[in-house]
């Protein structure tokens, strides 16, 4: 996983940039790309601050958690539906989401659905 730079650099980079610098040489100065330089100079003008944001954890599951009582109702009815089942049901009612956003979702509430093996195997030998 990445990890930001220290605070310590980043306002060295921008004391550079306000010192007379631009950001392009203050980034080749203390090497850090100059998109980054760039960037830190936006955020302590707009911000005042330079520190970085949270990084990683989940930032999109609000807007299925949003449709929840949906999804679940339509588990209901058919309990062994498949995501794709959901996925069509949800996109009647307008709502658009892909396969892996369901499948966290249902992930999160710990609902799986085992596969039962209906079917005969097929031939251990092909050749006969």
């Amino acid at each position: 996983m990445s990890k930001a730079l220290s605070v310590d650099l980043r306002d060295w980079v921008v004391a550079a940039v306000e010192g007379g610098m631009s950001c392009r040489q203050a980034a080749v100065r203390f090497g850090v790309s100059a998109s980054s330089a760039i960037r830190w100079r936006m955020l302590a003008l707009t911000k005042g601050d330079v520190r970085p944001g949270p990084l990683g954890g989940d930032r999109r599951s609000q807007r299925v958690e949003a449709h929840a009582e949906m999804i679940l109702a339509l588990l209901d009815k058919k309990r062994d539906g498949t995501l794709e089942e959901i996925r069509s049901g949800l996109a009647e009612h307008g709502v658009a989401v892909s396969m892996g956003t369901l499948w966290r979702f249902l992930d999160r509430r710990k609902i799986t659905l085992k596969k039962n093996r209906r079917t005969r195997t097929s031939n251990p030998d092909p050749m006969s």
